[in-house]
Formats: C-alpha cells, sequence, structure tokens
C-alpha cells in the first residue's frame, strides 16, 4: 500500500490491552475456566447436566473484552442459568454474577503476579514507532487491574492516557460493545473517533469501535475469530500487527452508516 500524505493521516491509535498489547487474554482465559468449571460442578451435584467451560470458544463468545460481571451473566444465559446480578460488594462465595466475579478477579489476580505480564513485541514495536511520529496512543480495558498490568510490562510511559475498568466505573461508562471507554480515550488525548483507530481483538471491542464511529477499526485475529470480527465490523483483520506498516495503521477507513446488526 503506497505511503498516505501525512496530513490525511489518524492522529491517534487506541489499543485494546488483552490480546492486544498484553498476553494476559490467556490468563483471563485460565481464570474464567477456574471459576466455571468449579461453578458449574456445583450445579452438576444438583443434578444438572452441564459441560466443562471451553475457555477457546466459550472464552470468546461470552466473555472476552467485557465487564467481569457482564461476562459471568452472559456466559450462565448461554448456558441457561440464571442467578441474581447481585452486588459489587458480594464476596466471593456468594452465587451471584458479582460473587462469582469477584472470586474470577482473585484468580486472575494470583496468575498474573505468579507468571507475569507478557507482551506482542509487534504490537510494542508500533506503539514506539507511532509514539515517535508524534501520534497520540491510548490504551482501554475493561479490566481494574489494567494499570498494573502494565506497570508490570514496563508500558506505562507509552501511552498517553489509559481508560480501564476503574475509569469506567468512576465515570459510569458503559462497558463494551458500547463505545464509550473508546471515546473517553479519544477525548482525553484531544481528537474525535473520525480522527482515531481502535485496534482490538475481540467481538465484543470491535463492534464498539463500529458503534463508535472511529475512522479505522482493526481487529487482531488471535485464534479462530476472523470472520467474526469481520461481521463485527472490523475495516480489516490481521493476525498480527507486524503486518500492518505505520502508515497503514493511521490510514482512514470508509465508515458505513451502520455497524452489522444496528437496526436503522
Amino acid at each position: 500500500m503506497p505511503d498516505v500524505p501525512r496530513a490525511e493521516q489518524l492522529e491517534a491509535v487506541i489499543f485494546d490491552m488483552d490480546g492486544v498489547v498484553t498476553r494476559t487474554a490467556r490468563l483471563h482465559a485460565h481464570a474464567w475456566k477456574q471459576l466455571f468449571d468449579e461453578y458449574l460442578e456445583t450445579r452438576r451435584a444438583r443434578g444438572e447436566a452441564h459441560e466443562p467451560f471451553d475457555e477457546v470458544e466459550e472464552y470468546l463468545a461470552w466473555v472476552d473484552g467485557k465487564p467481569r460481571y457482564e461476562g459471568v451473566r452472559s456466559f450462565l444465559e448461554a448456558r441457561g442459568i440464571d442467578i441474581p446480578f447481585g452486588t459489587r460488594e458480594d464476596g466471593p462465595d456468594l452465587e451471584t454474577a458479582c460473587g462469582l466475579g469477584n472470586r474470577k478477579d482473585r484468580y486472575f489476580e494470583k496468575m498474573l503476579h505468579e507468571q507475569g505480564a507478557e507482551v506482542f513485541d509487534s504490537t510494542v514495536e508500533r506503539i514506539r514507532e507511532l509514539r515517535a511520529r508524534g501520534v497520540k496512543t491510548g490504551l482501554v480495558t475493561s479490566s481494574k487491574h489494567g494499570r498494573e498490568v502494565i506497570r508490570l510490562a514496563r508500558l506505562t510511559d507509552q501511552f498517553d492516557v489509559i481508560v480501564d475498568g476503574n475509569t469506567a466505573q468512576e465515570r459510569s461508562l458503559k462497558g463494551k460493545p458500547n463505545p464509550d471507554i473508546f471515546i473517553e480515550a479519544a477525548r482525553a488525548v484531544g481528537v474525535g473517533p473520525d480522527a482515531a483507530a481502535v485496534v482490538e481483538d475481540a467481538v465484543s471491542g470491535v463492534e464498539a469501535g463500529a458503534r463508535g464511529r472511529f475512522a479505522s477499526v482493526i481487529g487482531v485475529n488471535r485464534g479462530s475469530n476472523r470472520e467474526a470480527l469481520e461481521q463485527a465490523g472490523a475495516d480489516v483483520v490481521v493476525d498480527d500487527l507486524v503486518e500492518l506498516s505505520v502508515d497503514e495503521l493511521l490510514t482512514p477507513r470508509s465508515r458505513v452508516e451502520s455497524f452489522p446488526g444496528e437496526t436503522q
């Protein structure tokens, strides 16, 4: 692809964290599996038939990219299980969406400190190249551990803004697929969605970027999720950011009047 004149390039790139910048999506998937397998076993003890949690397909379909309480509710609804939502203060042993979500959070935090925060080197390389060019960079994540993960990965100074689960709670931002957290990140670096790109590996995140009318929504396929990312509204899907040059990352792409699935 030929270089795009600098004046026509985007001013900011907003990156999702888990699965795009860091490899913590793997830790999240393991923590979810530990939680759901334990909980489904208690349901089996009551005489119900439940298969173990699939940390690839079911993680991508029902949990990936969502705030943890919504992830619990989404997966259990898919399994035909209805439990109270509860409150954020629920203990990890309570049978509520919030209680189970808080238990999952404990498992993730333990895994994070035992295994550390690995990164995708190709993504970090692109971030450094963008910043060397004066492009604003933002990080978004539904996780309340976002700043801690980035600190452990030694990448705090590579982002002009970090919008994580704590920010979302403090500012009453809705979770993905609502575009609130991406729009907040763009606002914080001083640009509108029409001057920024979103880079996401989660279907819910791609949908959020499309809903927010960002100038470019780039899907990163870390598994067998390419078709779902395309259907959610990704302008382009790659297996790794090494496939895109900085100029391609900064290329505005045509934004359709509605994203797939939106009611006209």
